[in-house]
């Protein structure tokens, strides 16, 4: 297993513009590096269409409307069930027992508070965030410029770094993890 995992290939390049990037990534690929071996790391938000990579998987939206549905419920039950818990039941002149107005506020709200909770804690828990690990990264990536860090056990990382300067990085090395 330590053979292995010292004949992988750990490398981070960076770019100075999205365009170079892009075409690295698309140069890796034909080199043999799947999608799954590569990270843009950036300090500018990056979308995948604009790289070419294919949509990462979320969670997100999923979480969301299943806490809607919670908040929903909730609202449902506060509006038509908990009135007639109480023993002695109020009613407001000829208004209906549940008037409509404020149950749809009720329902509203309720729905809509489920919805960005869930939605906030689906974030923080997908981006894992705090995160104490040590990662890859280079302090030029703050300044605005653009990484790929490559961690590939079945290409060569000589032939990798070649490809990567002849592609136009500003620096290419090996990756070392550290703590931020």
């Amino acid at each position: 297993m330590a053979e292995s995992e010292s004949k992988s290939t750990n490398v981070i390049a960076v770019f100075g513009d999205l365009e170079p990037t892009a075409t690295a990534i698309e140069q890796l690929r034909a080199l043999g590096v799947d999608d799954v071996c590569m990270s843009v790391v950036s300090g500018v938000p990056v979308t995948e269409a604009m790289l070419g990579r294919p949509p990462q998987h979320s969670n997100v939206p999923r979480v969301a409307m299943g806490g809607a549905i919670l908040g929903f419920s909730a609202g449902s039950f506060l509006a038509f069930v908990a009135p007639f818990m109480y023993p002695y039941p109020i009613q407001v002149s000829t208004q209906a027992f549940v008037p409509w107005p404020p149950t749809f506020v009720l329902l509203f709200e309720l729905t809509m508070l489920g919805m960005l909770l869930s939605t906030f804690l689906a974030v923080f828990l997908d981006s894992f965030f705090p995160n104490y690990r040590p990662m890859k990264y280079v302090p030029e990536i703050s300044d605005g410029k653009y990484g790929i860090v490559i961690e590939c056990a079945h290409v060569e990382e000589k032939k990798i770094m070649d490809a990567l300067k002849k592609l136009g990085a500003e620096s290419v090395k090996s990756a070392e993890a550290q703590q931020l």
